[in-house]
């Protein structure tokens, strides 16, 4: 653990998920692999799509659509969506298909079970502060096993855009009832979830469960309060 800044009472803490408490990469990866097989099954139409495709028709929807950037969910049923349309699917029939191919996304974006380690750590952590979850992604916390110990989760959508921006800080303060000098946020991007909370007051503590915890290895114009070495420090600072 190393200290940047003074640290204040912590009085509750919120948390990033993606990248923070597991390595979201390999788990969207397998996500995608299973989305494509299943699309190849069910809808014949998209056998001789790739991924180029359906990033193509993603890049078209932002472009008509730039705030869906802030709602990873909107913004891959409008990908979808797209793609069937393009496919040859009417109107009725493509909406359908999205949808479908949506939740089906959406479960195994969200298969897999984390470690007994995190479960220890935030079941002792809720157990002596309010924790809130507050993600640019959209996992499913009920079925990771993960929402008991949260008191509320915060998901980026059109009304809350993505950290860096303010509004998910914001609306955790209001929830919590804390001076945001109170409250901790723990998260793996420097920019999105350190800068995002410094800016909004809050105190920070950097981790990323995905690479090697080094500070010069990183792009960033700004240093959190504290970096951890493990997650169980947290402990150690409440």
């Amino acid at each position: 653990m190393i200290f940047y800044k003074k640290l204040k009472k912590v009085k509750a803490i919120t948390f990033d998920l993606d990248d923070t408490l597991y390595n979201n990469y390999p788990i969207i990866v397998k996500a995608n692999h299973a989305l494509f097989a299943w699309l190849e099954k069910h809808y014949p139409e998209t056998k001789n799509t790739d991924e180029y495709f359906w990033k193509t028709h993603q890049l078209n929807v932002l472009r008509s659509k730039p705030m869906l950037k802030h709602d990873m969910g909107q913004l891959r049923y409008s990908t979808m969506h797209s793609g069937f349309i393009h496919l040859g699917l009417l109107p009725e029939a493509a909406k359908e298909a999205a949808q479908h191919s949506f939740d089906y996304f959406y479960f195994q974006r969200s298969n897999f079970s984390l470690s007994k380690n995190i479960h220890s750590l935030l079941a002792a952590l809720s157990a002596k502060l309010p924790l809130v979850a507050i993600t640019n992604g959209n996992v499913n916390l009920e079925q990771i096993g993960i929402a008991p110990y949260f008191s509320k989760t915060l998901k980026a959508s059109l009304t809350l855009p993505m950290k860096p921006n303010s509004a998910m800080f914001e609306a955790s303060k209001q929830f919590l009832k804390l001076p945001e000098s109170n409250i901790l946020h723990v998260g793996d991007d420097l920019h999105k979830d350190v800068w995002g909370a410094l800016k909004s007051g809050y105190q920070t503590a950097w981790y990323a469960e995905n690479r090697t915890m080094a500070l010069v290895n990183e792009h960033a114009t700004t240093i959190p309060h504290v970096q951890l070495d493990k997650l169980e420090e947290l402990l150690l600072l409440i």
